[in-house]
């Protein structure tokens, strides 16, 4: 995976890292290409190893709770497997979680990720009007103005009409943003087949205190480090002054 400049991504996403209140919002949008090179094709044949690229891996409901028409159908076919039963190709959940380990990199990786911790999104104007009401909630008018922009800018990179649209929703264990004072999170995948490209949009929002007391304890650390650094400079010059005497 590799990803891909987009000075309109940069700017929406220079106001999508703020603080507001008592939380701080931290969110992204990234542009990426699902061409392979270098680790990803080294990864890519241990992960078909498991299956092959086209054999189909059973996703979670979205947690939309939507139904799609092609759902509905299906279930109104009889089909033994329920209306909130999707899949994806081995290959489309390799590229998820190559998307998720190049983003994250390194504090993350997601190599083990299986695909009971994706969901597929069951229609556009869901995930849009979530994001919307996530972000409206939590930026007020400051989104409000940035919206039109923001969406905008996904479609023109995308073309969100011919997108299947993805969401990564992991246990406590392996989530992210699974710290301390998170509030909300979400991780959104718009993957676009004819252009080979993904685009991942991650936001989430964490409660004041736990960044406040993150960054005083960021601070504490500094001041020791700098403790120990006079200790050990009093101390050379303790032994220097003892060899010169």
């Amino acid at each position: 995976m590799k990803l891909l400049e987009n000075s309109h991504f940069e700017a929406v996403n220079s106001q999508l890292c703020v603080e507001k209140g008592d939380s701080r919002i931290i969110g992204r949008i990234e542009s990426y290409s699902c061409k392979m090179a270098g680790d990803d094709k080294h990864m890519f044949k241990q992960f078909c190893q498991e299956g092959q690229p086209h054999v189909l891996e059973a996703l979670s409901p979205p947690q939309s709770g939507g139904v799609s028409p092609s759902r509905l159908g299906k279930s109104l076919g009889g089909d033994e497997e329920g209306p909130l039963n999707d899949k994806c190709s081995r290959k489309t959940l390799f590229y998820l979680i190559a998307t998720l380990n190049e983003s994250f990199r390194p504090d993350y990786d997601f190599s083990t990720a299986r695909s009971h911790e994706f969901s597929r999104e069951p229609s556009l104007n869901w995930v849009v009007n979530s994001v919307n009401s996530s972000l409206v909630s939590a930026l007020g008018e400051d989104f409000t103005a940035l919206k039109s922009d923001l969406w905008n800018a996904v479609d023109e990179e995308i073309n969100l009409a011919e997108c299947d649209i993805y969401s990564y929703n992991p246990d406590l264990d392996s989530d992210p943003f699974g710290e301390d004072g998170s509030l909300w999170s979400f991780n959104y995948f718009f993957y676009n087949k004819k252009l080979k490209r993904i685009v991942f949009f991650t936001c989430r929002s964490i409660s004041g205190y736990s960044y406040k007391r993150a960054d005083i304890g960021s601070e504490l650390d500094m001041d020791l480090e700098e403790d120990m650094e006079d200790e050990c400079n009093n101390v050379g010059g303790d032994r220097l002054s003892m060899m010169c005497t």
